[in-house]
């Protein structure tokens, strides 16, 4: 996925809205109607939401007979998540340096030359 992909996909999915329909998507693919049910929104402002859905490769929607349904790229999603595993590990690779770095500032390794017991005055 390159770099102008992978920013619109999460431009798209940065809004809630586009989020919860690609979650009913997972359920399987549906038409326009069915996907604004539940909102107190247009028919055309659903469908805008899924214009970006859609140029951002999340969904598809194809021709079948009458219906237009919407369908989940599922692939793109895998892309995403594999982009974010990639990241995260990196950082968690650091996070582990980092506190080992810490471990060994908070329990230094004893020296190999005895401390002396003098006095602190010195030497008599």
């Amino acid at each position: 996925m390159d770099a102008d992909s992978l920013s619109r996909a999460f431009a798209a999915l940065a809004d809630p809205t586009r989020r919860d329909l690609l979650s009913r998507l997972t359920l399987g693919d549906a038409t326009v109607g069915e996907l604004a049910a539940p909102y107190d929104m247009s028919l055309q402002a659903v469908s805008k939401h899924l214009t970006v859905l859609e140029s951002a490769g999340l969904v598809t929607r194809r021709r079948d007979a009458q219906r237009r349904p919407v369908h989940l790229d599922a692939e793109v999603l895998g892309e995403l998540t594999d982009w974010i595993d990639r990241h995260r590990a990196a950082a968690e690779a650091r996070y582990s340096r980092l506190d080992e770095v810490l471990q060994q500032l908070e329990d230094p390794v004893p020296s190999s030359t005895p401390r002396s017991t003098d006095s602190p005055e010195g030497p008599p």
